[in-house]
């Protein structure tokens, strides 16, 4: 005999998995301009309530990032979308909990130099030539 558990309530899924949840945060995330001037990176932790619906009706921060972190993570997870579920004339409200990551990408920075080397005839002062490439990220 098959072991199977028996689910007394339907809770509401991401509409395409975790997968799609990763997707829908790397497309949508905009790094808050006060943590990218600062360089703020970290984790918000947050908790979703949602109804039968599939739609967030209350978002809260358990751990927080400074610098508009926060309040990016929370306009993120109000927009996602969750399948509705039927639990036979119940109404019912689920809790979620969520992890976003502010990393911003590393710096970048090249530097070398050409030096002439003409040894048929060297002359008695050496120019050098020394340049510096930034590549931002942005």
């Amino acid at each position: 005999m098959k072991n199977t558990k028996n689910k007394f309530l339907n809770l509401p899924q991401i509409i395409g998995g975790a997968d799609a949840l990763k997707k829908y945060i790397e497309t949508n995330l905009v790094y808050p301009e006060e943590a990218r001037k600062l360089r703020i990176e970290g984790i918000v932790h947050l908790v979703a309530e949602i109804d039968d619906d599939g739609k967030v009706i209350l978002v809260e921060i358990i751990k927080g990032v400074a610098g508009g972190c926060n309040d990016e993570a929370i306009r993120l997870i109000k927009n996602v979308q969750f399948g509705g579920v039927k639990n036979k004339r119940l109404r019912v409200k689920t809790k979620k909990r969520f992890k976003i990551r502010f990393q911003l990408p590393p710096e970048s920075q090249i530097t070398y130099q050409f030096v002439d080397k003409k040894t048929a005839n060297p002359k008695p002062s050496v120019t050098n030539y020394s340049y510096t490439i930034q590549i931002n990220n942005s």
